[in-house]
């Protein structure tokens, strides 16, 4: 569904509390395009929504607002064709400014600002003026971080769950906006990402509450986030003229400023990743929705969100809606067969179908624990279930064979001289005219001999009042071989079928064995992907102490990098 405009995704309720909006997630259902997530956070009225409207290529969209009041409430999404990747969403999220003093309640402020860490792929954090100690201490909710988000599910030791993070949280993107100073240390030109990183080493060593105070932030930040990168925006227009900013032509921005725009939309377009959940798992728009809504859930029961009840809850949503579509495209498929195909045609065709469904629901499943939802799509008895239903649409006796001669038989046009050679004719009538019950197919074979059963003792009153007694009799006869060898027909039938049967079980067991290999050794691949990319933030933030002169704190972290090359080790 292509979208004009941004809609609210995560709004704030009568109750006060935090409400997920239905119409963005119908929005979000019945599309299976990965999603690349860009959520914007930091101080009301620092310019965030025009950096989001930047990134969806529109003057307007997400409000902007023109006075000291904030105007974004709760989170705004707006969803657009991904301007680089074919078959990809970008979705925008616009947060509501932190710490407007009119909310009143901090709390609110720090679920937002959790929330757009877990949702997206890439978090941008917008300030104003320049990169400080102010700032530093405006950024207070990366420290609290640890206190509402969990990893796992089971509480296990704080120090290595907070390691985990980095394998999980986003990009980090710092964009400094109304940027007066020149970048330079120590008289020598830098860049926005030297300035970022000068700006986050650690102060002097020590545990009293000032380093604290200054240390957290910077760590929790250098911790966290996999990759930082910095923007720095000079003012756009004049003091008079930023109030109408989104009704501004470009000729009147300063060329710099939009330079500067440029440069930042493409890194988003080009460094931004799909987002992803614990395993490596892709987020689609669908998957996307079930995230938020049970974020949103588990903060409104008073709990804390944890990535691995997410990714459970998420799981179980699309491995049901796989299992239905999978089921379906099997159904489909066997609905494509003549009504009363051979054996051996229909077990082939339930080979193809059944390979085919079990695919489609690999490529869209995933957290299939102890394979339950697989165990449930197996249709190694489809052929008899086929069959099965299909002999009970077919073989109707009263619908189909005694119509024929029921009321000549009431009539008593049977009774007489040559009655039995008429019954015998009309009844061999309805086997001409419905070939289905000769066919060589169990179903039939067993529907034909109850047929013949079912007339003997009808066939025995008629030639009783018949006179031409010799040939009658020979008919009785014949009708008595007939059924015996439609016994042994539908006996050996049967015998075949089980036969076949076994074999498309264990054809069936094979190709499941076959695909869950395949699906383990995807998951495993990401999984390695996770460790490596936390593995390089790891050593990247040792170099960086050890260069500051911090060995202490280098060597503590040699444990959590030693945890990382364990988990890349298992991986392997």
């Amino acid at each position: 569904m292509a979208m004009e405009g941004p809609v609210c995704l995560v709004g704030n309720g009568a109750d006060g509390q935090l409400e997920v909006m239905e119409e963005a997630l119908g929005i979000l259902r019945g599309v299976a395009q990965p999603v690349v997530v860009a959520a914007i956070v930091g101080l009301y009225r620092t310019g965030k929504s025009y950096l989001m409207n930047s990134l969806a290529g529109k003057q307007r969209g997400f409000s902007l607002g023109s006075t000291v009041q904030s105007h974004t409430k709760g989170i705004w999404m707006w969803c657009l064709p991904h301007p680089r990747r074919a078959g990809h969403t970008l979705v925008l999220l616009d947060t509501e400014g932190l710490g407007d003093v009119e909310k009143g309640d901090t709390k609110n402020d720090v679920w937002i600002f959790a929330l757009a860490v877990l949702l997206s792929s890439t978090l941008v954090y917008n300030s104003k003026g320049t990169i400080d100690q102010y700032a530093m201490e405006q950024l207070h909710f990366v420290s609290e971080l640890t206190e509402h988000i969990k990893v796992k599910a089971q509480r296990g030791d704080d120090a290595e769950e907070d390691t985990e993070f980095v394998r999980f949280f986003p990009s980090f993107v710092w964009a400094v906006r109304d940027f007066t100073l020149e970048l330079r240390i120590e008289g020598q030109l830098v860049t926005e990402d030297q300035y970022l990183d000068l700006l986050l080493l650690l102060g002097s060593p020590g545990n009293s509450k000032k380093v604290m105070d200054y240390n957290l932030p910077r760590q929790c930040i250098r911790s966290f986030f996999p990759t930082r990168k910095c923007f720095v925006f000079v003012q756009p227009a004049s003091r008079q003229e930023m109030g109408q900013l989104d009704s501004l032509p470009t000729s009147a921005l300063d060329p710099q400023f939009l330079e500067q725009i440029r440069r930042f939309c493409d890194y988003i377009f080009q460094c931004s990743n799909v987002k992803t959940v614990k395993g490596g798992v892709l987020v689609n728009r669908q998957r996307f929705g079930a995230l938020v809504r049970s974020y949103v859930d588990t903060i409104r029961s008073g709990q804390v969100p944890c990535l691995d009840n997410a990714v459970t809850v998420m799981a179980a949503i699309e491995n049901e809606a796989a299992l239905r579509e999978a089921l379906a495209h099997y159904a489909a498929g066997m609905a494509g067969l003549r009504l009363l195909a051979e054996l051996g045609e229909l077990s082939a065709a339930h080979g193809t179908c059944e390979e085919d469904a079990l695919r489609l629901f690999m490529q869209r499943s995933f957290k299939d624990e102890e394979q339950g939802f697989q165990k449930r799509l197996v249709v190694g008895g489809g052929v008899l279930v086929q069959a099965q239903q299909q002999g009970e649409n077919c073989w109707d006796g009263s619908a189909l064979w005694r119509a024929p001669w029921a009321p000549k038989l009431s009539a008593g046009l049977y009774s007489q001289p040559g009655g039995f050679q008429a019954y015998d004719r009309d009844q061999n009538q309805v086997l001409m005219n419905n070939p289905a019950l000769g066919h060589l197919w169990a179903q039939a074979e067993e529907a034909l001999e109850q047929f013949l059963a079912s007339k003997k003792a009808e066939a025995e009153a008629v030639l009783k009042a018949d006179n031409l007694l010799t040939e009658a009799e020979k008919h009785v006869e014949k009708q008595k071989a007939e059924l015996l060898e439609q016994q042994r027909k539908a006996a050996e039938e049967k015998q075949l079928q089980m036969e076949q049967l076994m074999k498309d079980q264990e054809r069936s067991h094979q190709e499941n064995v076959k695909q869950l290999e395949a699906k383990v050794a995807e998951e495993l691949a990401s999984a390695r992907q996770e460790a490596e990319r936390a593995l390089q933030s790891k050593l990247k933030e040792q170099e960086a102490m050890l260069q500051k002169g911090f060995a202490e704190k280098a060597r503590l972290m040699e444990d959590e990098i030693s945890g990382l090359r364990k988990s890349l080790s298992i991986s392997l």
